[in-house]
Formats: structure tokens, C-alpha cells, sequence
């Protein structure tokens, strides 16, 4: 998560964050219905390079109170799951038009996160979700400042059960961004860089994965290619208002691939955090997830591209 917290508001935002007043029981239901008004947006003229074979899907604008800070996005056919830096395990459904461009969404609900006593995490810096992995044993989260991995189990409504992490240092707010599914366990990245594979057993680093980045894009998301390896999303962020993201291939030891997928102003761009990749007759899906800070200025947007193969 990036850093820019411009608006005077926020800061009243994270001071009450911080201080808790009482400990709920979580109902560990699947979660209650919020409002999402999902608002289509254009990809823009100008600021958008797209390589062959990577065609625009549509964009949407989502806007309720309990859509801010959405840190990533996994899809189960039409249903979006994504976690919030706030602590909240949110689900909706995407919409498609029957040209299969994306075009609405909505039926969103909210679970609080909690740990393993039962109670929903607080403060802000124990709830600090960042990644989230659809894995055959249950729903993975990634959580930073407090650096862990937990298993929700199946449907995200269980008891939180530790997975391994890689025995690697973590800055404070620059932790394991991408979480994805890997053969045999979960791939985990790091804001910074470095990638690892795990299993119950260990986590083995990817041998050709970037340690750093020196063009100030920094990773945020990934998930599964279909045809091998993952997708990477990355963002570069530069005061006040230069949002960048692109989108990248990476292959299994690590190597990472051209850019696929580029944005800057004036396209539609904000800090994007979180990507999808859903398979498709043609080729893959990409849905990419913006997380807005909870910041007036920023805003949380949904787009989709389509990789032909």
C-alpha cells in the first residue's frame, strides 16, 4: 500500500483507526450486504499502451462505504473476492455484457477479518490485509506490518490457520503484496521484490525474480497465468498525482516478461493493487483492482483486458 494520504480527512480517518473502543464477536457468517454503485468508466485517450494481443474489456468506478482500500482481487467464475487494508474479506459479483465486456457489478457483502480467537483484528495495523489466494485448502490472506499468511479456510469463514512464509525481512508497509496459487502450494511476492513458492514444508525463492526494482515501480499483485507461470501487476506512484501501473508475465523461475499492459494519466489509472487472470475461450482475462486509500482523491476502480494467446 502507498503512502499518499493527502487529504486532511484521513488523518481523523486513522487516528480513530487506531484506538479501539470494543472487541465484537465475529458471527462467521459469510458476511452482510453493502451498497455498491458500480459506475462504467473509459480506459481514456492517451496513457494506455497496450501490446499486440491485449485488447480493452471495460472499467467500472465502485463506490460505497465499505469499498475502500481494496489491496487485491481473486475471481470463482463471476464472483470477486478481494480484502481490504481495513480488514474486510469483500465478495461481489461481476457483470458482463453478451460481447462479454465487463459492464456492472454489485450483490457485494463485507466480513470483518478476525484472528484466531474469534474476535475481529484491530487496529489497522493488525488488520493490514494486502494479498488474497484461492487455494484448494481454503482462502489465503497476506497481511503486512505484522507479517503472516493465514488460511481462512473454505468460503473465508473459518478460523484463521498460519501457512508458511519466506524466512525473508519485510519493511513495515512493503510486505507480501502477491499472493497467488502455485503447483503444490502459493506463490508469495514482495512489495520490494524477491518471489517464493511454498508448501507446508518451505518456501523456495524463484531464482530469477527481481530483488529491487530501480525504475520505481514496485510489485502489488499477482495470480496464476493459464498457460504457465503468473501475472504480475506493478505501480509506480510519484507525489501528487502520477499513478502508474503495468502488467507483466512472469515465468517460473522468476523471469519476468515485456510489458503487457501499461497506464498512465490521463487513462484510467489509480494505485492498482490487485489483479485476476480467468481463462477464457480466446485467451485470459485480466481484472485489475485499485485501492484508494480511503482518500477523496483517489478512486476504486475495476478494468479488464483481454491476452489473447
Amino acid at each position: 500500500m502507498f503512502r499518499a494520504l493527502a487529504a486532511a480527512g484521513l488523518i481523523a480517518l486513522a487516528a480513530c483507526a487506531g484506538v479501539a473502543t470494543s472487541v465484537p464477536r465475529d458471527p462467521g457468517d459469510a458476511g452482510h450486504p453493502i451498497r455498491m454503485d458500480a459506475r462504467r468508466v473509459p480506459l481514456g485517450v492517451g496513457g494506455a499502451d497496450l501490446a499486440p494481443g491485449v485488447t480493452w474489456a471495460g472499467g467500472l468506478s465502485l463506490h460505497g462505504a465499505n469499498l475502500h482500500g481494496l489491496s487485491d482481487l481473486k475471481l470463482d467464475g463471476d464472483q470477486a473476492w478481494s480484502v481490504s487494508d481495513f480488514g474486510s474479506l469483500v465478495r461481489f459479483t461481476i457483470r458482463l455484457d453478451r460481447a462479454g465486456r465487463l459492464v456492472g457489478a454489485g450483490g457485494a457483502t463485507s466480513r470483518r477479518l478476525i484472528g484466531p480467537d474469534g474476535t475481529v483484528l484491530q487496529p489497522k495495523a493488525a488488520a493490514d490485509a494486502e494479498g488474497i489466494a484461492l487455494l484448494p485448502s481454503g482462502v489465503a490472506i497476506s497481511f503486512e506490518r505484522d507479517h503472516r499468511i493465514w488460511s481462512y479456510g473454505p468460503g473465508g469463514t473459518g478460523l484463521p490457520v498460519p501457512l508458511r512464509r519466506p524466512d525473508a525481512v519485510f519493511e513495515d508497509n512493503e510486505g507480501m503484496e502477491g499472493l497467488a496459487a502455485a503447483p503444490g502450494g502459493w506463490l508469495v511476492m514482495g512489495e520490494a521484490g524477491g518471489a517464493w513458492t511454498c508448501d507446508p514444508d518451505a518456501c523456495t525463492a524463484l531464482p530469477r525474480a527481481p530483488a529491487a526494482f530501480t525504475d520505481g515501480y514496485k510489485i502489488t499483485g499477482a495470480d496464476v497465468d493459464p498457460n504457465g507461470g503468473w501475472f504480475v501487476v506493478e505501480r509506480s506512484y510519484t507525489p501528487p498525482l502520477d499513478m502508474r501501473a503495468r502488467v507483466r508475465r512472469m515465468a517460473p523461475d522468476g523471469t519476468m516478461g515485456p510489458v503487457l499492459i501499461a497506464l498512465r494519466p490521463p487513462a484510467s489509472v489509480d494505485n492498482m493493487e490487485g489483479i485476476a487472470a480467468v481463462r477464457t475461450a480466446r485467451g485470459t482475462r485480466l481484472y485489475l483492482v485499485s485501492d484508494d486509500n480511503a482518500n477523496p482523491l483517489e478512486k476504486t476502480l475495476l478494468l479488464a483486458f483481454d491476452v489473447a494467446d
